[in-house]
This record gives structure tokens, C-alpha cells and sequence, in this order.
């Protein structure tokens, strides 16, 4: 398939599809009359990369699941550089929730003090009762 028909079945833009092969991630092959064509593998990356940065995940942290569909393998967490990267974004998501339960638990304090009410409890927060 060619590059239009790629961006439409990935749901994003040949721009982006072009950016994506300038860093490596995508393979672009010319047919003689020079136009990149892809097919379903190509297809499948992209699906991958998509998936992967909708959770947050950088365009530097697809790399290893890219390789790891590149090799063969039926899916691109199934080689070690990705579960490593799956382990750091753990690691760094823990980080972001223990800031914000400490945010949170700020707010809410300035909250009461500033309205003589007890501070709302987070639905989240477990209760010892």
C-alpha cells in the first residue's frame, strides 16, 4: 500500500508516517516509480507505536516493541528491551501518583483551612474503619 493508504488504515497523517521513518521506526520501500509502499507488518508497527504513546509512552520508549515486531515475534512486548521499558514507565507512573496523592492531600488541606470544613476525603484513600 502507499503512504496515503497507510496514514488512513493507521489513523494518522503521512507526516507523521514520514517523521516516523526519518527516526528509524518505519521502513519505507520505493516501488519502481519511486513512491514508499508498506504493508500489513508496517501496518501492525504503527498500530504498536499508536497504542504505546496513547498511554504515554515517548517515541524513543516504541523503539524496542518496533524491534522486537521486526524480529518476528507475534507481539512487541515479548522480547526483554520491552518488558524493561514496561518496568521504567511503572517505576516513573508510581512517581506520578505519589506526587499527586501528596498535591492532593495539600489542596485539600488548604481546602479546609480556608473553609473551616473538614477536608473531603479522596474515594480513593482506604479507610481503617
Amino acid at each position: 500500500m502507499r503512504i496515503g493508504e497507510l496514514a488512513k488504515r493507521a489513523g494518522t497523517t503521512t507526516r507523521t508516517l514520514r517523521y516516523y521513518e526519518s527516526r528509524g521506526l518505519l521502513r519505507a520501500r520505493r516501488a519502481d516509480n519511486g513512491y514508499r509502499t508498506y504493508d500489513e507488518d508496517d501496518l501492525r508497527l504503527l498500530q504498536q507505536i499508536r497504542t504505546l504513546q496513547d498511554f504515554g509512552f515517548g517515541l524513543e520508549e516504541t523503539r524496542p516493541f518496533v524491534d522486537c515486531l521486526r524480529a518476528g515475534h507475534p507481539a512487541g512486548d515479548a522480547c526483554p528491551a520491552s518488558l524493561d521499558v514496561y518496568r521504567r514507565k511503572l517505576e516513573e507512573l508510581d512517581g506520578l501518583i505519589g506526587q499527586l496523592r501528596s498535591v492532593r492531600a495539600e489542596v485539600a488541606a488548604r481546602l479546609a483551612l480556608a473553609t473551616g470544613t473538614p477536608a473531603p476525603r479522596c474515594q480513593f484513600e482506604r479507610t481503617t474503619e
